[in-house]
């Protein structure tokens, strides 16, 4: 038992290793993109904390979830909290899950470039939105009466730049527009319905997305119309910029991460840089292709044969 404990510990540490070797690598060459994502989330909570000094408490909207879902109160607003960060730790921990298992599918690199392009540009949408009209909150801090509805003027720009984290990210008012707990959730789910190898969860991350959407307006941290119009954006968004990106190298068959191979001039065997690529991708080459160039190399190699030859005889 010791030593078969033992012997698997070695495997792990082991593969544990190579991955981060080749997740080392993949950083090397995407560490900008990662950076200006993360940059991001600081910009947008800046945005979030100066929409606040413009909020206004007023009368809470009419809304049509207001009606049909009773209000959690208070004490329970702590729900949605607690399945938005459910949700945010396993998809963090999922995309993490190739420095364990030996079965994989992604680069966790290559993964969170695209989920940082996602986020980016729904919150960039999001700000435009909730800059453009802000709306009475219907959270309770918001409500008229609250001392944190209102915030008064910065007394210095560091007041603003420092954004009261995290008491300010958590009781801020007038970000409505729509709901930034959508964008992370409808972003990851997305996302391991693309890339995620388990239909069950698959389905049960459609479910808990639901869910939180219900949960969300319940708790009045938003209006209905903050989380249904950040279901439609935010598919929408991942949509058409996940068309622009190249698909992710599958790592089903359990291939390695892909070889910098020398895509400038051709090798030995006549491989030109759209072949390569071709490899990289996963796609095989066309056979016709392969034969002409067999053929090509092959009259090549008799036609310098029978020139080597005649300077022999002529010597």
């Amino acid at each position: 038992m010791t030593l078969y404990i033992g012997r698997e510990a070695s495997k792990l540490w082991k593969r544990i290793c190579s991955e981060t070797t080749t997740e080392i690598n993949l950083l090397a060459g995407n560490w900008r993109y990662i950076l200006a994502g993360l940059i991001f989330q600081y910009i947008h909570g800046l945005a979030a904390r100066g929409v606040h000094y413009l909020h206004r408490p007023g009368p809470t909207l009419q809304d049509v979830g207001f009606y049909i879902l009773p209000e959690l109160g208070q004490d329970k607003a702590y729900i949605s909290e607690s399945v938005f960060t459910c949700i945010f730790l396993s998809f963090f921990a999922w995309t993490f899950h190739p420095f364990i298992f030996k079965t994989k599918k992604i680069y966790t690199v290559l993964v969170w470039c695209r989920v940082l392009a996602f986020l980016v540009a729904s919150q960039i949408l999001r700000i435009i939105t909730f800059y453009s009209t802000q709306l009475p909150g219907p959270n309770y801090h918001c409500r008229e009466g609250s001392k944190l509805a209102r915030l008064p003027p910065p007394q210095s720009p560091f007041e603003v730049l420092l954004i009261n984290f995290p008491r300010g990210v958590l009781y801020g008012c007038g970000d409505l527009i729509f709901s930034s707990h959508m964008i992370f959730t409808l972003v990851f789910v997305l996302t391991y319905q693309k890339y995620g190898s388990r239909r069950f969860i698959k389905q049960v991350a459609w479910l808990v997305a639901v869910i939180q959407s219900l949960l969300i307006v319940a708790s009045r941290k938003h209006y209905t119309v903050d989380v249904v119009v950040a279901w439609y954006t935010v598919n929408l968004v991942v949509f058409f910029i996940d068309k622009k990106f190249p698909e992710l190298p599958d790592r089903t068959g359990g291939g390695m991460a892909p070889m910098l191979l020398p895509l400038s001039v051709k090798d030995k065997d006549g491989w030109n840089k759209e072949e390569n690529h071709k490899l990289l991708n996963g796609n095989s080459v066309d056979p016709a292709d392969w034969r002409l160039r067999t053929q090509v190399n092959g009259k090549d190699l008799e036609d310098g044969n029978n020139l080597q030859d005649n300077a022999k005889n002529g010597a």
